[in-house]
């Protein structure tokens, strides 16, 4: 278990790679090798790639977030990284990015009202 300062030095380290990857995804791209390096930098902190996202099944895509120390909150955004990587038609990520705010919904144990409407957008695409 992580003492209460690492925890916050976690936590910082994971909001700002978050962040980073907002920055990179919602900014019109097209989607070249550089743009995707750019990505995969980012997603390294989580021990992924593009690639690995594309192929981890998505069991087992919760359990790294949760071995990577993200929080309820944090899992939220990357969830909403990949339904940003996911419209422009290029990746699909929809199906991982459900998975993982029903797992939030259902195992926070506090119902969102944001989250379900996640739910519902992501189901509907």
């Amino acid at each position: 278990m992580l003492n209460k300062g690492l925890r916050d030095e976690e936590s910082i380290r994971i909001e700002n790679t978050l962040r980073t990857l907002h920055a990179l995804i919602f900014v019109p791209r097209f989607w070249n090798v550089e743009d995707t390096s750019l990505i995969d930098e980012q997603l390294k902190a989580f021990g992924l790639s593009l690639q690995r996202t594309i192929e981890i099944p998505e069991e087992e895509l919760i359990i790294l977030l949760q071995r990577c120390h993200l929080d309820w909150n944090q899992q939220e955004q990357f969830a909403d990284i990949l339904m940003g990587l996911s419209q422009e038609k290029q990746f699909n990520f929809i199906g991982k990015a459900l998975a993982i705010y029903q797992y939030i919904q259902q195992e926070s144990k506090v119902f969102s009202f944001g989250i379900n409407t996640k739910i519902a957008s992501a189901k509907s695409k």
